[in-house]
């Protein structure tokens, strides 16, 4: 590896973690919130909403400053607000004497570093000079789904051991990974994003290209498909399903985490004689399916069973649509990852908000939410269609 980029993609790696921590550590504490703090699901539900509006946000905004300030700059940046959320996650909701509040702010802090990181790490990994560049993607992403595993398998064991209420001396440990990580990115080496002085698209130039608009709508229908069962995995499994709360985070999240990184892993290794839309398009059939199983089948059982096939079924859908878009709009540059990202977050947001408002619409009954947000793998389905028939 050359001039050290070794430890750059080591650092884009636990990036990833990062993102993972952000985004799966607090779900685990929605009963928790709801039983010490009397927060409602509604607000529950707003807590979702936020961290991945704020993300959208940050994706937005990025694609005008990111390159006027620096990659480096900006990525230590996201790693410190990531650290800075968790603490404040710990003393807030005492500190000012509304918890709800408390936690919102904390929210809004990491979510802009989990916005700015998720804008960040894909093209810093891919100027790095390695030589297989599609494995090395595959394999950035899969580590989002390692660092949910590890987020719920840790995060499990320890609640087991010193008990639920000392959910803060979690989330200050979390908190040392992304400080850690931010000094890493502070001294590696970060290549550059174009070649030979070359510009990456602008964004009306991207604006202009019904591909693009296309491929924003997988990426939102991605981010939605993926989210409104992960984030209410737990919760889903403890009140829909009437398991413990260690069963319902082990057997739900996790497995659909572990699922999730099993596809990506499998395509990371065998693309090359995978078509990838059709890949693509049966996972979407087999999204929708496990949706329904997870809706209509009252077993217990079977209902984890399906929140494990929906972690597989989207496996490939965010890097998938990832690699349609590298290789359909050449020279995209930071502006179409940026814009990619806001989509995927869009749809991060509008998964489990749209699951969690229906549920809260038929008292609290997650499964009509789940139903509801069927129409994204579905929408997804469309989008997939549409781009052959742009090409075509």
């Amino acid at each position: 590896m050359q001039h050290g980029y070794g430890r750059t993609i080591t650092a884009c790696f636990t990036g990833y973690i990062v993102q993972a921590i952000v985004n799966n550590f607090v779900p685990l504490l929605f009963l928790t919130f709801q039983e010490s703090y009397r927060i409602p699901l509604s607000q529950i539900t707003m807590l979702v909403t936020i961290n991945f509006g704020i993300q959208l946000l940050i994706d937005y905004l990025s694609a005008r400053f990111v390159d006027k300030i620096g990659y480096r700059m900006a990525v230590v940046a996201a790693h410190v607000c990531a650290a800075a959320g968790l603490l404040l996650l710990t003393v807030l909701p005492e500190l000012l004497g509304n918890a709800f509040i408390g936690i919102l702010c904390a929210v809004i802090v990491y979510a802009i570093g989990g916005g700015l990181i998720e804008v960040l790490i894909s093209p810093i990994m891919e100027a790095c000079p390695t030589d297989n560049k599609e494995k090395a993607m595959s394999l950035l992403h899969s580590f989002y789904c390692w660092g949910h595993v590890g987020v719920v398998l840790i995060s499990t064991l320890f609640f087991q051991i010193f008990g639920i209420s000392n959910w803060k001396a979690l989330a200050l440990l979390w908190a040392v990974i992304p400080a850690v990580n931010a000094f890493v990115f502070a001294r590696t080496p970060i290549a550059s994003l174009t070649e030979d002085g070359t510009a990456g698209l602008t964004i009306r130039e991207l604006a202009v290209n019904r591909l693009f608009w296309f491929l924003m709508l997988m990426m939102l229908a991605a981010g939605a498909s993926e989210q409104a069962v992960s984030q209410w995995a737990s919760t889903f499994a403890e009140q829909g399903l009437g398991v413990s709360k260690t069963v319902g985070d082990l057997a739900g999240p996790m497995s659909f985490a572990v699922m999730m990184g099993l596809s990506r892993l499998y395509y990371g290794k065998y693309g090359e004689k995978i078509d990838l839309e059709r890949f693509m398009a049966g996972s979407c059939v087999l999204c929708i399916l496990s949706y329904l199983m997870i809706v209509f089948i009252p077993i217990p059982a079977l209902g984890l069973v399906g929140c494990a096939l929906c972690g597989l079924s989207v496996g490939i859908l965010w890097p998938g649509t990832f690699s349609k878009a590298s290789a359909s709009i050449r020279g995209g540059g930071t502006a179409m990852f940026a814009f990619l990202a806001l989509a995927g977050d869009l749809g991060c947001a509008a998964g489990p908000t749209l699951a969690g408002a229906v549920s809260s619409c038929f008292e609290d009954n997650l499964r009509a939410g789940i139903l509801a947000a069927v129409i994204f793998p579905v929408l997804l389905l469309v989008g997939l269609y549409a781009c052959r028939a742009e090409r075509f």
